[in-house]
């Protein structure tokens, strides 16, 4: 299988993965402090696909698209295109991202639903694109956008006190969306909430107070998106590496243990939002923690 046009079949759904960017080595290092190399290479099932031979993880920004119960549905839409971010492998991108979705059969005028896990910089950036005359319109225009309301309400609760460059991304890539009146906030403190047919969002706290992850049920088969409860297979071996922007370090672990303890040794499919090819798998219990078993 060419991994640059990778999609899984779940029951019904054909689910793609529509790459934006590779992220850079030294993300790893930055991103998972506690993930050394010494540790990587421990677990000799992650390389050469989730980790280099030195023990560099290897890391993605990618969406995945798909059609359930007649609606196209893209879960995170990445970092975007001509944007200004204070991270320089993200700064002013110029990548084939909206090429390749709409060659996975997703032009952006034909999607309905624009699922975000959580409002980081690298999960909304292809929300919006820039029109002709430099501001930053809706990209799905015909979609609705849906975010938790804990995710929501928490930002807004932070508009005072937040940085320039988060800021920034909220201008350029969340407030458009709002103000064109296309967010639809899904209530998820009662637990797994249903937002469109087969499609459910499961909270996930912790790497933010309201992230998510999206759960897919067709024809008695299911799969599980990440969102960033998990940023890679790494956190499988060991559930207790936490990353250095995770808002409740605690948390997120206790959460990372309940979804990997529930899908251990189920067929239940799970894809990473920042794994790299192969990116899905099964998770099996392996001595102390788990392991990913690369779908075939």
């Amino acid at each position: 299988m060419d991994r640059t046009e990778q999609t899984w079949t779940v029951g019904d759904v054909v689910v793609h993965r529509v790459d934006e960017i590779a992220l850079l080595p030294e993300t790893g290092a930055w991103l998972l402090p506690a993930a050394t190399p010494a540790v990587v290479t421990e677990e000799p099932w992650l390389r050469p696909d989730f980790a280099a031979p030195d023990g560099t993880l290897r890391l993605a920004s990618h969406s995945f698209a798909f059609e359930a119960g007649g609606l196209k549905v893209v879960v995170d839409t990445g970092i975007g295109n001509g944007k200004t971010r204070a991270n320089p492998a993200w700064n002013q991108l110029d990548t084939g991202y909206l090429q390749r979705l709409t060659a996975a059969g997703f032009p952006p005028e034909s999607v309905d639903l624009v699922v975000l896990t959580h409002l980081h910089t690298d999960h909304v950036g292809w929300n919006t694109r820039a029109a002709d005359d430099g501001t930053w319109i809706p990209t799905f225009p015909n979609a609705r956008y849906v975010a938790s309301r804990t995710e929501w309400d928490h930002w807004a609760g932070q508009a005072d006190s937040m940085d320039e460059n988060r800021r920034q991304m909220f201008r350029d890539s969340v407030d458009p969306i709002h103000d064109a009146g296309l967010i639809d906030l899904a209530d998820t403190g009662d637990g797994p909430t249903d937002i469109a047919p087969g499609v459910r969002l499961l909270p996930t706290p912790g790497h933010t107070p309201g992230q998510v992850a999206v759960e897919l049920h067709s024809t008695g088969r299911t799969a599980v998106i990440t969102g960033d409860c998990v940023h890679h297979p790494v956190q499988l071996a060991h559930p207790a590496i936490t990353s250095c922007v995770d808002i409740d370090p605690e948390q997120a672990v206790r959460t990372r243990r309940e979804l990997l303890a529930a899908l251990a040794g189920t067929d239940t499919l799970l894809l990473g939002t920042h794994f790299p090819p192969p990116t899905a798998g099964h998770v099996t219990a392996d001595g102390e923690g788990y392991r990913l078993v690369p779908a075939t």
